[in-house]
């Protein structure tokens, strides 16, 4: 590049035998290194925070720091821009961004899952080369025509060798970064759909690929004579570390993982293992990240990876990295393309640049019979640019091979890629599209004949176990099956594409390696358990999926893995054990979380031993006030009831007087409470029709099954009446939640309830006050909205005491 001026400043060697050879280290350099991971990483956060409603990768925001420094903006004031970055510390912050990059492409490696990649389908593999492949035929034609619209500038020159910028032009444009999209479609919440997968599959196909490509063709571009041997050697280390070095690392660390024996001075040698795969490479005429990314991929994944992730990657990537990558965007001089005559030929060369790789995705797509709109999403997000594309920009501009106006055409093709995903996929794709309402979404309205298909969510292996006793009970048989999905909730902590590389995939991938992580063995675990049931019985069907997400967002991912398996009920377990102690109160959140909008019914299991209970006269008594979800539950029992050996109670409470006056708030603030307000008349009609349709089908007809009516006069009634139906004891309540009933009594006994998701009956059978030992499934029926759990969280601390008394 014609245009860059080299800078030179004095050092003054004082300790020539030392390995600080400076006096000025602690003084000086120390202090402005200091101010510069400041001021990058700070910027980077708050740039993070910005971008958080477009879902904006990490990468985006760091970039967007360098940027900031460039002459349009701050970059013009050079007093500022002096200070944060001097020319006698940029060679500190340039060591240590590398340091920090090839860390980085170790910690890639690393989360890179081999058996994964092994075992992929037809579909994805065919996606992933039909990006990689195109991008390299169309490519090569667009440097030309951007040469040749560029034309001749004299303020800012192209380059004159273009045979290495070929190569670079064309490499940065066919590779797709696996961790942005994984990042992506997590945000999105399209991880665990069936495009989603597919994305992810290929993805990581596309990233291995472009890894091949990276060790095969950069050291072309970036070496001289004898660049042949370069490439033998490299290939030739590379299988040296996977068949020589591997077996002896992986007996160790499987040794000192199973022991759990790991210390600091052990972490260490892998830390200088990195450096030196790094030196190795970089002596051999490779870049230096490639020795780091291979040790990363040689070592084994499972407890080891988890442990040295959880360790290194928030140094790594909210350290080091950002300076790195802040690097890029501090070198894009937009003005190189806007000073041009021709720049909007220029920007339409930018456009058909981001076209490239999304034409063919959606040509292969269209082969597999996809629709257009998946194709186009599909290749929306694998139009997604990572590390590897940057570290490549990077490695252009430091040997020159690209000019300013080069530099910034393809990084700008690059960044706007990565940027419109998140955005134009909300918009054209809708993943939070509003649920259609389906009567095959509650039991009430499914046919007798139909499969029940239930999402059963647990977080370890004794909530599987617990909700494999309820669901014993639904009574399946030939004519009315039953499908289980075990919904295993992971929360997502550190890098997305890391915890979601360990969960990708077939069980059969993963089941039986040695040293799995605590997540991976939690999911054996419960799949083992879950398997016993289909097992067990003929007319199950069981499956086990895993949900990885942050848990203040992963009701959205069960809410569409309830849409797509068309399921009837979403069973959840209680955020409380056996002695009613606080499991976790997070739990408690997911679950409101889950009511609030659910795509069908949703239950939740308080579970008091209900496995040790003998399912063969197994008692359940219903507490039916009114409402859809009193119906809905007393469905659910009514399907239970069909089991042999079943024995059922049915009580209800008729409001009179007092209890039965109607809550005028409740249709006042309905926009506030309820998505949908049904007239309290017309919920009465439809009660009568239910029960006098119950009482007449199987009460008349069936020993087993009992009916009584309870009169309520106010409100101090309700716990004396569940005290005295406690004293004919039974092995499981099923109680709705009470949405819209509309009746002022329940609604003032709401705002005295501990666990709003429960409802005032359920927290009342569930308080320990109560002294029952009895399970309760507590039931919700979709299509009458979720209740708001926020208006009744203040109050439910002052009157905590006053429920307690009255119970």
């Amino acid at each position: 590049m014609t245009d860059t001026i080299p800078a030179c400043y004095n050092v003054s060697i004082v300790n020539p035998n030392q390995f600080w050879k400076t006096d000025k280290v602690w003084k000086t350099e120390l202090p402005i290194l200091a101010i510069q991971i400041s001021f990058t990483v700070l910027l980077s956060r708050l740039f993070s925070i910005i971008y958080k409603p477009l879902h904006q990768t990490r990468l985006i925001s760091q970039i967007s720091v360098g940027f900031l420094l460039t002459p349009p903006l701050l970059g013009r004031f050079t007093t500022i821009f002096e200070f944060i970055f001097p020319v006698n510390g940029i060679v500190n912050v340039e060591v240590l961004s590398h340091i920090g990059l090839i860390y980085y492409a170790f910690l890639s490696g690393l989360e890179m899952n081999l058996n994964n990649i092994l075992n992929v389908n037809k579909k994805a593999a065919s996606i992933a080369i039909a990006g990689i492949i195109f991008p390299i035929l169309v490519a090569p034609c667009l440097y030309v025509l951007f040469r040749k619209v560029y034309g001749h500038s004299t303020m800012f020159p192209l380059e004159e060798s273009t045979n290495n910028a070929y190569i670079l032009w064309t490499l940065i444009l066919t590779v797709t970064g696996f961790p942005v999209v994984a990042h992506t479609l997590s945000e999105l919440k399209l991880l665990y759909t069936g495009l989603g997968k597919e994305a992810l599959t290929a993805a990581m196909i596309s990233d291995t690929y472009g890894w091949i490509l990276f060790i095969l063709f950069v050291p072309f571009s970036i070496n001289g004579k004898g660049v042949i041997y370069t490439v033998l050697c490299t290939i030739l280390f590379i299988v040296v570390c996977i068949f020589v070095v591997r077996p002896l690392i992986q007996w160790f660390i499987d040794r000192k993982a199973d022991k759990d024996e790991w210390n600091d001075n052990q972490l260490l040698f892998i830390i200088m293992g990195v450096l030196a795969c790094s030196c190795i490479s970089d002596f051999l005429g490779s870049h230096a990240i490639v020795g780091a990314f291979v040790f990363g991929l040689i070592l084994p994944h499972g407890k080891f990876a988890e442990l040295f992730m959880s360790i290194s990657d928030d140094f790594v990537g909210g350290f080091l990295v950002p300076l790195f990558f802040s690097g890029t965007g501090m070198r894009l001089m937009l003005i190189a393309i806007f000073s041009q005559e021709s720049w909007p030929y220029i920007i339409l060369i930018i456009i058909l640049l981001c076209a490239i790789k999304i034409l063919s995705t959606l040509f292969v797509t269209f082969f597999f019979g996809m629709r257009i709109l998946d194709g186009l999403t599909l290749g929306l997000i694998l139009n997604n640019k990572g590390a590897m594309a940057l570290i490549m920009l990077n490695i252009a501009w430091d040997k020159m091979i690209f000019s300013v106006p080069t530099y910034a055409v393809i990084t700008s093709a690059v960044l706007l890629m990565t940027i419109v995903v998140s955005p134009v996929i909300n918009v054209v794709y809708k993943p939070r599209q509003k649920f259609e309402q389906n009567k095959l979404k509650t039991i009430q309205k499914l046919r007798v004949d139909a499969e029940l298909r239930i999402i059963a969510c647990v977080h370890n292996t004794r909530q599987a176990a617990s909700m494999i006793s309820i669901i014993e009970c639904f009574n399946a048989t030939r004519v009315s099956p039953v499908h289980v999905f075990a919904l295993y909730l992971v929360e997502l902590t550190g890098r997305v594409a890391a915890l979601v590389a360990t969960h990708i995939g077939k069980f059969c991938c993963q089941f039986g390696e040695q040293n799995l992580t605590r997540s991976q063995e939690e999911l054996e675990s419960i799949h083992n358990t879950i398997d016993a049931l289909g097992e067990a019985y003929d007319a199950i069907r069981v499956e086990t999926l895993n949900v990885v997400s942050a848990y203040t967002t992963i009701h959205e991912d069960i809410y569409h893995s309830a849409e797509e398996k068309r399921t009837s009920l979403i069973l959840l377990p209680f955020h409380k054990q056996l002695t009613l102690e606080v499991t976790s109160v997070v739990y408690k959140d997911i679950n409101q979380n889950v009511m609030q909008g659910a795509p069908c019914s949703v239950g939740i299991f308080i579970d008091r031993d209900f496995g040790l209970v003998p399912k063969i006269n197994l008692h359940i008594c219903v507490v039916f006030v009114g409402g859809p979800d009193d119906r809905e539950a007393l469905a659910i029992a009514w399907r239970m009831a069909r089991r042999s050996g079943t024995q059922l109670s049915v009580v209800r409470i008729l409001l009179l007087g007092e209890a039965a006056e109607v809550d005028a708030l409740v249709h006042d603030e309905a926009q506030g409470i309820l998505s949908t307000v049904i007239d309290t008349d017309k919920q009465k009609e439809l009660d009568e029709e239910y029960i006098s349709t119950f009482r007449l089908t199987v009460v008349n007809n069936n020993d087993s099954i009992s009916y009584s009516e309870i009169d309520v006069h106010s409100g101090q009634d309700i716990p004396t009446v569940l005290n005295e139906i406690e004293k004919f004891g039974c092995d499981i309540y099923i109680v709705g939640q009470g949405n819209c009933r509309n009746s002022k009594v329940f609604s003032k006994l709401l705002e005295w309830c501990e666990c709003l998701e429960l409802g005032v009956i359920g927290d009342i059978l569930v308080s320990n006050n109560f002294g029952s030992r009895s399970s309760v499934l507590v039931v919700q029926q979709y299509g009458y909205g979720g209740m708001d759990f926020g208006n009744n969280l203040n109050q439910k601390a002052i009157n905590k005491d006053i429920f307690k008394s009255v119970v």
